[in-house]
């Protein structure tokens, strides 16, 4: 059996850009723990290289995208690249995002090269213009014969060539294969062995002795002879509903009254598979463009009455649909409306526990009652988020929606005030004074030591006596951040029992919250 591979480099890279709506020609690189996991050409021509460090990467190149990895955002933009080859030849085997296998075609299409041709091209027409192929006997050359063609070609390997091919690779080229292959590749080049073609030439006891079972399926892959395992993915149903208007609406009323039936197919489409869809895309085409698109999320799971509610508030927040003169008129009229179910989970997951949870589904059905009479995003929640200061660690969402982009709480986050939270964070700072014992003004040096033992504070209009206090922990925030600077928090106490927790900073002191 021939082995036919498709690479797409820098697909973790390809895929944060396409999410962030980014040019794939700008220098990008894709970071986790601080240091850089992958990254696109322009990168690599600014002297980026994989394994640096977020600063070193950025002092070569200022102009530098730094983007979050993200394995379910990389699977999730693959997937229509699966679909692509799926279409022309089925069985195809994700080995990861960017990289797919497929028994290689043979004489389809008129041979190996006219089918690579075919389908390199056909990639290109779904908008993946760097696609590199190769094909040969065994998957591992396969997937080295990608690697070294060039974009939209096919490095063909001969039958029976497999370990010639090979031999003159570098060990290099076994760091893809991980922490396992990064580290046989230091000790290889301690032990002089340059080439696979240096590996393959060692006993397979010497090999297997030295290396363990990793060093024996590498001595096996590097002479052709490790056997082919793929496992071709089932390719998943279509689960898109959608209802199609002639002639097209251009009343919102009238499109949720009319896709409520759609609405309720796609519930039981997925009800009969077990499913529940915690995530929809809602799209609307006009003069079949789509004209508004959004990705709805549910706290829960959507009910046909939620996918209904979805549909009315994005048409009528659409600037794109929306009239200028009737909230209730869309000024393009709607053709097509379409559910894209984007997260389905188990059914089991969200059934309701032993004593039902009839509380949880009416508190849900009277928020959304209010959401449908002043607005979707008119009513939030608040979540806790990473911050050094309470009001940064504050953050609000729309009531329906999941937490994304927030700052993650497992950070250090050095100069954040210890515990317990405050009751209060007040959303404009209250202007205070604090004094010591000569009466002079308290103040922090930039080296964070405080100038004399605050004795007295100016809260509420009035001074009065402090009873203990706390600090400082200082902060000194970049300019680029939202922060305030270089600045100290300090807990206070005052003679009314009542403590505040005041920071001071570039303008002078304020309360920034109060415990209760």
């Amino acid at each position: 059996m021939r082995v036919l591979v498709v690479w797409c480099p820098d697909w973790s890279v390809v895929a944060a850009l396409r999410e962030a709506e980014r040019s794939p020609a700008e220098p990008a690189a894709v970071l986790a723990a601080g240091v850089v996991e992958v990254c696109n050409w322009p990168a690599r021509d600014e002297g980026v290289r994989r394994g640096q460090r977020r600063r070193d990467a950025q002092a070569r190149c200022p102009e530098l995208v730094l983007l979050e990895a993200n394995p379910d955002r990389d699977a999730r933009h693959f997937e229509p690249v699966l679909e692509t080859v799926e279409a022309l030849r089925p069985g195809v085997a994700s080995l990861r995002p960017g990289l797919l296998a497929v028994r290689a075609p043979g004489r389809w299409l008129g041979g190996e090269a006219n089918a690579a041709a075919v389908l390199a091209e056909t990639l290109v027409d779904a908008g993946v213009w760097d696609c590199r192929l190769g094909v040969a006997d065994d998957l591992f050359t396969a997937e080295q014969a990608a690697r070294r063609a060039r974009v939209q070609e096919c490095e063909l390997v001969p039958a029976g060539g497999s370990a010639a091919f090979l031999r003159e690779l570098p060990v290099e080229v076994l760091e893809a294969d991980g922490a396992e292959g990064r580290e046989a590749v230091s000790l290889l080049r301690r032990l002089g062995l340059r080439s696979l073609g240096d590996l393959a030439a060692l006993p397979l006891d010497a090999v297997q002795d030295r290396f363990g079972a990793y060093g024996a399926r590498t001595w096996r892959r590097t002479r052709g002879e490790a056997p082919t395992r793929m496992a071709p993915r089932t390719p998943p149903p279509d689960l898109t509903a959608e209802v199609c208007f002639e002639p097209p609406l251009d009343s919102v009323e009238a499109v949720c009254f009319s896709v409520r039936t759609t609405a309720e197919r796609l519930v039981t489409d997925l009800a009969s598979r077990q499913l529940v869809a915690t995530g929809v895309r809602v799209e609307a085409e006009h003069d079949g463009a789509v004209a508004s698109a959004r990705t709805w999320l549910h706290p829960r799971y959507f009910s046909v009455r939620d996918l209904v509610d979805r549909v009315h508030w994005q048409l009528q927040g659409s600037a794109g649909l929306r009239s200028r003169h009737d909230a209730g008129q869309v000024r393009a009229p709607v053709e097509r409306v379409r559910f894209v179910p984007e997260v389905v989970e188990p059914a089991a997951a969200h059934s309701e526990g032993l004593w039902g949870g009839a509380g949880e589904e009416l508190v849900e059905r009277g928020v959304a009652r209010v959401q449908a009479m002043v607005g979707f995003d008119a009513v939030t929640r608040p979540v806790l988020q990473g911050g050094r200061s309470p009001r940064d660690r504050q953050a609000t969402v729309p009531w329906g929606e999941r937490a994304t982009a927030l700052r993650p709480l497992d950070r250090p986050w050095p100069g954040q005030v210890p515990g317990p939270a405050p009751c209060r964070v007040f959303a404009e700072p209250a202007v205070a004074e604090v004094r010591d014992q000569a009466g002079r003004a308290v103040a922090v040096t930039e080296r964070g030591v405080v100038s004399g033992e605050p004795t007295r504070v100016l809260l509420d209009g009035g001074w009065q006596p402090v009873l203990a206090w706390a600090g400082p922990w200082p902060v000194d925030e970049s300019w680029w951040s939202d922060g305030p600077g270089r600045a100290s928090r300090f807990q206070v106490v005052g003679a009314d029992g009542r403590a505040w927790l005041l920071v001071c900073g570039p303008d002078g002191w304020r309360v920034e919250a109060g415990y209760d």
